[in-house]
């Protein structure tokens, strides 16, 4: 049952993540009154908003107007835009990850909220499950990590395979893992070992990306993403090294469970004015690695081969 002080919530975007994750989560949130949905197709914004009893809207404009906060469940260089038009509106944010593909437009968001003095959470799924949530903050109070690795082994799509690219996302199939789990293995390291000082990416196998990461603590790290993965193969580890021994993040909870904290999380930061640790400035700060890594890769021309 929702609360008669609940924050307004709009959602902006109909596809699959927005169907089985956001809707549900904001619709069953006691502090939330799920009023509106927008989407870039019509159709799909009133079938979604059928499915949670709340409005279809044909003016994302007039959505943000008739909100207190927004969540996005759009590609990321459709998010960045809005969010900051939602922003000058006043709503506070919840952003999926990336925030953007390009640094300048995740500072834009980052502008607009600050001027509007709105808050904002970027849902990176393990900052806000119980489970690991809980694990890095634990591991970020020890000293002495040496290094880590996360390694996040998709198995979504197979390149070639037409069928499967199309019952994904198109902006995953065509920026690919770094862009699309790499988020999510930042979001580990970056609290355990400190901000990125320095990254080199290299290619592997199908959309796979190897990354090399130096951190402001002097610790290394490294991440292996991919979406290509053979199905048999997949899965996610992060492990870190260093003076207190060996350990492994534990996984477990829904996405919807880890979305309900985030909303939590950003009732809490509207409520107090203090701002989360995933806030729009995380998001834009996940935007600038990737995008040094992505240039990594384009600057990494022919490896030699040896025993030639």
């Amino acid at each position: 049952m929702t609360s008669t002080d609940a924050l307004r919530f709009g959602l902006v975007g109909t596809g699959p993540w927005a169907g089985r994750t956001y809707g549900p989560a904001l619709q069953t949130h006691e502090d939330v009154d799920l009023v509106g949905v927008w989407g870039r197709r019509p159709e799909a914004a009133a079938e979604l908003a059928a499915a949670h009893a709340t409005t279809a809207y044909d003016d994302v404009d007039a959505l943000f107007a008739a909100c207190d906060a927004v969540a996005f469940a759009v590609p990321p260089d459709v998010q960045a835009p809005l969010a900051a038009r939602a922003a000058a509106a006043g709503c506070h944010l919840l952003l999926d990850k990336p925030l953007a593909t390009d640094p300048a437009a995740g500072r834009a968001v980052v502008d607009a909220a600050g001027a509007a003095g709105v808050a904002s959470i970027v849902f990176c799924t393990l900052r806000h499950s119980p489970v690991s949530a809980t694990w890095i903050a634990e591991q970020a109070a020890v000293d002495g990590w040496f290094t880590g690795r996360a390694d996040w082994y998709g198995a979504l799509y197979v390149p070639g395979d037409d069928a499967a690219v199309r019952a994904t996302t198109p902006w995953r199939a065509e920026r690919g893992a770094l862009w699309d789990v790499g988020p999510h293995a930042l979001s580990v390291l970056l609290p355990l070992l400190g901000d990125v000082t320095g990254v080199t990416a290299r290619p592997g196998p199908g959309d796979t990306v190897h990354l090399l990461l130096r951190h402001t603590t002097g610790a290394s790290s490294t991440a292996t993403l991919s979406l290509t993965t053979p199905p048999a193969a997949g899965g996610v580890a992060v492990e870190l090294r260093g003076a207190a021994g060996v350990v492994t993040m534990p996984m477990g909870g829904t996405a919807q469970e880890s979305l309900a904290v985030a909303v939590d999380s950003l009732l809490e930061s509207a409520r107090t004015k203090a701002a989360h640790p995933c806030d729009v400035r995380f998001g834009l700060r996940l935007t600038e690695i990737l995008a040094a890594a992505e240039a990594s890769l384009a600057s990494a021309g022919a490896e030699p081969r040896l025993g030639e």
